[in-house]
């Protein structure tokens, strides 16, 4: 199961985590695995390429990990940005709960 977090502080976001793998098929056959990656990757590299915040990424292939977290306050960018990984993920899970949990945490 992947399971995705996304942490907030004082009502703005300071990063996500994504780790695990879906198990919905074999690797390079799961569409649930795809469609998820394809999400956060994409957010990351709209964050990199259309805002100037900075944050820290890790990854871990191998662990199926993807950690952002922001440097310092996102601007509304990468807000919105967040906003919209979160509404694709919820729609992945709403289909898939048994591949997929997205819970938001305050930190």
């Amino acid at each position: 199961m992947t399971k995705v977090t996304i942490f907030k502080q004082q009502g703005l976001y300071k990063g996500f985590e994504v780790s695990g793998h879906s198990g919905y098929a074999d690797a390079g056959e799961d569409i649930v695995c795809a469609a998820i990656s394809a999400l956060t990757i994409n957010c990351i590299n709209s964050i990199e390429t259309f805002t100037n915040d900075e944050f820290l990424l890790d990854t871990d292939e191998e662990a199926g990990l993807i950690r952002l977290i922001f440097s310092y306050k996102p601007g509304s960018k990468s807000e919105l940005l967040i906003d919209s990984l979160a509404l694709g993920l919820r729609e992945i899970e709403n289909e898939n709960k048994e591949y997929i949990t997205l819970d938001f945490k305050e930190v």
